[in-house]
C-alpha cells in the first residue's frame, strides 16, 4: 500500500490538540487494513520525521437505532495515534 493511501487525514479535535501540545501526539484516521508499520513508515517519509510509537484503535460499523428500530448505519474506521520522537514537529496546522 503506498503512504498516500494509508493516511486518510488527520483528526482535528480539542482531545487531539490537547494531546499534540502537551505529548506530542498526533491523531490520525488511516486506512482499515493499515498495520502500525504502515503507519510509521507513510508519516516518517510524507513528514520527514522520527516516530516513537504508534497505537491504533479500531472502531467497528453498528447500527443506529431509534425506538428499537434501525434507521441507519456508522461506518467503522480506523484511528492511530502517534507519538513523536521529543523536539520533532509535524506543522500542517499551525498558524490556522
Amino acid at each position: 500500500m503506498e503512504n498516500t493511501q494509508v493516511l486518510i487525514k488527520p483528526l482535528l479535535s480539542e482531545k487531539s490538540a490537547f494531546m499534540k501540545e502537551q505529548d506530542d501526539k498526533l491523531a490520525f484516521y488511516v486506512h482499515p487494513s493499515a498495520s502500525k508499520y504502515e503507519v510509521k513508515r507513510a508519516i516518517e517519509e510524507l513528514f520527514n520525521v522520527h516516530v516513537q510509537s504508534v497505537n491504533v484503535i479500531k472502531y467497528r460499523p453498528r447500527v443506529r437505532k431509534k425506538m428499537g428500530r434501525a434507521i441507519g448505519r456508522v461506518p467503522g474506521y480506523k484511528k492511530a495515534y502517534v507519538n513523536l520522537t521529543p523536539g520533532e514537529k509535524i506543522d500542517f496546522f499551525e498558524g490556522v
